[in-house]
């Protein structure tokens, strides 16, 4: 992978196989997009306070030519599915991949534009 992107682990140890996972979701943007030009992922550990495990939140910053940025925070905090790590990274790039989708429709100029309301007389 070509793009300079940092990995941050917050509360949590670094895992080589999660880093591995980000790594590999990160590429296939990369692969699909090629237009990152750097990037960020943080992946917060649930509190500790939380009496029911908590969940885990991912945040993926993107950086794109022109000053673009596709920033993915984290999700809802009712989604219980964010307990599982593996969940919550997919989810995450998810997010990121139509954001990205988004973005690049902008950049080429495949976005609609509507044209005004229609004047009456």
């Amino acid at each position: 992978m070509e793009t300079p992107v940092k990995i941050d682990f917050q509360g949590m140890d670094a895992n080589a196989d999660v880093r591995s996972s980000i790594v590999k979701h990160l590429i296939q943007l990369e692969e699909r997009f090629s237009r990152i030009t750097a990037g960020r992922v943080v992946l917060k550990a649930p509190s500790e306070h939380h009496h029911k495990g908590g969940l885990y939140e991912v945040s993926i910053r993107l950086a794109l030519p022109e000053g673009h940025e596709v920033n993915i925070g984290h999700t809802a905090e009712n989604d219980e599915r964010h307990s599982d790590l593996t969940f919550a990274i997919n989810d995450a790039f998810k997010r990121a991949r139509r954001q990205l989708q988004d973005q690049v429709r902008k950049l080429q100029g495949q976005v609609k534009h509507h044209d005004g309301a229609p004047i009456g007389e």
